[in-house]
């Protein structure tokens, strides 16, 4: 290429399109036409723009202005066509573009394909992204490939949409541009197929075309496209466009990462606790029979000799310990069942004032040691009987006073309501201390598994253990629903409601 010299300077330069004025009049040619006219213009300008870059990164500046003239006469002739040209569809493009979505169900091997490892991740040796290239013009994707390669990217092309779906199918990319028109299978049936399979539909895919028509813009869009590129590109506005679908890709790709990583933890979590708790139950039914033996044991003990005051006194707090940790086993077992929902519940017809007599009757002797006030149980007069686990029932008041009991100082009461109101379903039970109290955010806390609560008074820890989590899984087991009110320093109530009659 040799040196241009123009004599009269900038008058015998080729104007840009912006300085072209186009008459009014327009006239109607097939789209078609209108994209094979573009199409090579489009080479022109992509091929010039490249080359002036290259010759001004090379040093090369004197062919920069015939480069330059080259461009803007492309432009011209684009300009000319886009403003003098009205483009008239065909009907078969006019039902491809406005026909309703369509699902396409992908080729079973597509919908089989596995994911490749390190999808979503850029591919190595590339700087910013795997593209794929899509467009049946080879000066087409040879000038677009180029200019991305310029601008970092890895880049493969395909020459027709099967083509493309197969590469898709055996390799990782980033992104695609998908041209629009092309013979056999065209850019809005490849877009339809990537956006019905389940491994490429969040795959971004920028559509590319010789034709800028605003309802074929908005049907890519509505068919899933991020974005919608004409042709000649503006190297600016390509890196642009692209590097915020590509950002937007990763962003996807770190949030798919984290929740299957999220998953991922969560089943491993599920796994350990389900060794854990296969672990307890094969402890706990190891633990019982030794321990029931030894209890046994030291029952009998008496049938052996007499035993002295000193000798006595140890064996019955030998024997409570032991009937002690013989409940707390009991616990873990019963407690592990209502979670399972193993546990079948016993219903029979009770009377709700012998129930609440023989509970509290269990804890007599325990209020009177501990020098406590334990008030007459209180029955709200025609309580209808109560369909329910007797034994479940007894126990978790029983638990309930125990703790009551436990955790209120020397001259406090102790209370046990039971009431039903007209028209009622169900029947509520009261177990109220006068006792430290409970702080309200640990409201929720205390009827977990070995829940516990730091006492303001002395920094003491209220230990739960299991009784409360007996209690709430057993009053849900009936249909009830258990509850506490407190306050430090104020003492606690705990009410639960068990219906009337058992849940369906």
């Amino acid at each position: 290429m040799t040196e241009s010299h123009h004599p009269h300077g900038a008058e015998n330069e080729v104007p840009d399109e912006t300085e072209i004025e186009i008459g009014a009049a327009r006239h109607m040619l097939p789209s078609g036409l209108i994209h094979d006219l573009r199409t090579p213009l489009n080479q022109i300008i992509g091929y010039s723009e490249m080359l002036v870059e290259q010759a001004q990164e090379s040093g090369q500046n004197d062919f920069v202005p015939d480069l330059q003239k080259v461009r803007a006469a492309g432009r011209q002739l684009l300009a000319l066509i886009n403003n003098s040209f009205h483009p008239v569809r065909t009907p078969e493009e006019s039902a491809r573009i406005t026909a309703p979505r369509e699902e396409i169900t992908p080729p079973q091997e597509q919908k089989s394909a596995a994911k490749k490892a390190g999808a979503g991740e850029l591919s190595p040796g590339t700087a910013q992204g795997f593209l794929l290239v899509v467009d049946d013009v080879e000066a087409n994707r040879e000038v677009l490939s180029r200019r991305l390669e310029r601008q970092g990217y890895g880049v493969a092309v395909a020459e027709n949409g099967r083509q493309a779906l197969e590469m898709l199918r055996a390799d990782t990319f980033d992104l695609v541009l998908l041209d629009i028109m092309m013979p056999e299978m065209d850019g809005y049936e490849v877009l339809q197929r990537l956006k019905a399979d389940d491994t490429h539909q969040h795959l971004p895919v920028i559509m590319i075309s010789a034709l800028h028509e605003m309802d074929s813009v908005v049907r890519c869009i509505e068919m899933g496209a991020e974005d919608y590129l004409c042709k000649p590109f503006d190297p600016t506005l390509l890196k642009a466009r692209i590097g915020a679908c590509l950002e937007k890709k990763r962003g996807r790709d770190r949030e798919t990462r984290l929740f299957e990583q999220l998953q991922q933890n969560y089943k491993q979590l599920q796994e350990l606790e389900k060794l854990r708790d296969d672990l307890t139950h094969m402890i706990i039914h190891d633990l019982r029979t030794p321990l029931t033996s030894v209890i046994a044991g030291m029952q009998t003990l008496d049938m052996v000799g007499d035993l002295n005051q000193d000798q006595q006194e140890m064996m019955r707090i030998a024997v409570n310990g032991g009937e002690t940790l013989l409940a707390m086993i009991n616990d873990l077992l019963d407690v592990e069942k209502l979670e399972s929902g193993s546990m079948q519940l016993d219903y029979a017809e009770v009377s709700v004032a012998e129930l609440l007599s023989a509970s509290v009757g269990q804890v007599t002797q325990l209020a009177a040691n501990s020098r406590l006030t334990l008030a007459p149980p209180q029955v709200s007069a025609d309580l209808p009987p109560l369909r329910c686990d007797e034994g479940k029932l007894r126990r978790t008041l029983v638990n309930l006073l125990g703790n009551a009991i436990k955790f209120t100082p020397s001259g406090g009461v102790v209370t046990a309501i039971a009431r039903h109101s007209q028209g009622e379903p169900f029947v509520t039970f009261e177990v109220s201390d006068t006792g430290e109290g409970i702080p309200p955010e640990a409201f929720v806390r205390i009827f977990e598994k070995f829940g516990q609560v730091e006492s303001r008074q002395g920094g003491r820890r209220m230990s739960t253990g299991l009784g409360l989590t007996f209690c709430k899984l057993t009053v849900e087991a009936h249909g009830g629903h258990i509850e506490v009110e407190s306050a430090t320093g104020q003492g606690s109530t705990f009410r639960f409601t068990i219906p009337l009659s058992p849940p369906l």
